[in-house]
């Protein structure tokens, strides 16, 4: 058997990247003879195994035939007779279809394998598939977007471009399901530039039928005193890479990328201004939330910027009530990190503007010192003294709140 790292591992190299991981090919071997080496089967579809000490992923070489719809829709052939081009031919882009020989040691040996100019492509800085088969596998739009958002410096080839546009009018974008969409956006998110990933995206219509909600912002235009990109689209952009820059987790992004999802919904005639578009907002990210099937703990706190955003980013005009009924509708005494992260999408949002860049965002110093003194309030004491009567109970700790809040506020010269 010869062994091959192939893939992402290559590219990084040639690119001078760290790569967090390190894929192999296997070329003339049996399962047999994979698992007398001592390597653990794993693989479901096709043989993949686990190597017995480092526990790393080895694929036998494989070919592959599409049979339905969707990603899920081939049929694979593994055999010794596999030749490594015959596995590489069959990858998205030229870029990760580069191999290089690996030694009994795990030491790269020898050339870079490189049937289909993978090479000449990083240095022109261009994502091209490699064969009509790209055609075959909705995902690969998903993950040549992510790499767009990972290397926003490279740009897509106008024949891959147009195959993309071609998936998605034959439909095969609608066959994605929920889970993989979802997985290949949160990652995106979390890259160096993600709206690299939605420009990409919307260039060749998939963010139409993945998130109809947010390619429709594009167009929409705000009060330019406020936004003076104007384009609600535009705008989330820059949101979304100011939270990048922020190296905001998942959670933070995400609440980012949807908080004004209401304003592709406002009624032309009362344009540029956005109404209650906070709660239409709430509604639109909670849709999309069902539908992609997004992790609880990154919904919950795009609710809640969405819902609360415009109040935080007014709260240096509030008096010490109205900043104590902002902390417990966020839930911020008793889900501190989530508050904090509420805030941080806050000031990405009022960051994510042109010309206000570098401008100061006050309010998460404001609010967070209000938070501490509210929840140095001694509730359980309070309670005491009322001896169970809950409406009693519940107002008095309020007050309580705001007179501590008051301090605070008044220590600060507000």
């Amino acid at each position: 058997m010869q062994i091959y790292a192939v893939g992402g591992a290559i590219r990084d190299q040639l690119l001078g990247t760290p790569s967090q991981d390190r894929d192999y090919v296997v070329v003339g071997a049996t399962p047999a003879q994979m698992e007398a080496a001592g390597f653990k089967p794993v693989g479901k579809d096709f043989p993949v195994f686990l190597h017995p000490r480092t526990r790393e992923e080895y694929a036998l070489a494989r070919t592959e035939r599409k049979t339905a719809a969707g990603y899920k829709g081939f049929a694979f052939y593994c055999s010794p007779d596999v030749t490594l081009e015959d596995d590489l031919i069959r990858r998205d882009l030229t870029i990760n279809a580069m191999a290089q020989a690996v030694d009994e040691h795990g030491e790269l040996v020898g050339p870079v394998i490189d049937p289909h100019g993978g090479q000449r492509d990083l240095a022109a800085r261009v994502f091209r598939h490699v064969s009509p088969a790209f055609a075959e596998d909705p995902v690969r739009i998903l993950r040549l977007a992510r790499f767009a958002a990972r290397l926003p410096e490279f740009t897509v080839a106008p024949e891959t471009l147009a195959l993309m546009r071609s998936m998605v009018d034959s439909g095969e974008v609608d066959a994605l399901v929920a889970e993989r969409v979802w997985q290949e956006l949160a990652r995106g998110l979390m890259e160096a530039r993600p709206s690299r990933m939605f420009e990409v995206l919307r260039e060749c219509g998939a963010l139409a039928r993945l998130m109809p909600e947010l390619d429709r912002l594009w167009g929409v235009p705000q009060r330019a005193e406020y936004h003076p990109e104007v384009d609600t689209g535009v705008h989330v952009m820059m949101v979304i890479d100011t939270a990048a820059a922020m190296q905001a987790p998942l959670t933070v992004r995400f609440a980012a990328l949807v908080h004004d999802l209401g304003k592709g919904t406002t009624p032309a005639d009362v344009l540029p201004r956005h109404i209650g578009h906070e709660q239409r907002s709430v509604a639109l990210l909670e849709a999309v939330c069902k539908r992609l099937r997004v992790p609880t703990d990154c919904r919950d706190l795009a609710v809640l910027v969405a819902r609360e955003h415009g109040n935080i980013h007014r709260s240096g005009e509030f008096g010490a009530a109205a900043v104590t009924r902002l902390l417990e509708r966020c839930d911020a005494l008793r889900k501190p990190e989530r508050f904090a992260e509420a805030l941080q999408a806050c000031e990405a949002d009022a960051r994510g503007r042109l010309g206000f860049e570098q401008r100061d965002y006050p309010q998460p110093a404001r609010l967070l010192a209000a938070r501490e003194a509210a929840a140095g309030v001694d509730a359980g004491a309070i309670a005491r003294e009322c001896a169970g009567q809950v409406e009693l109970i519940r107002e008095r700790v309020h007050q309580a709140r705001v007179a501590a809040v008051a301090g605070v506020l008044g220590q600060a010269g507000a």
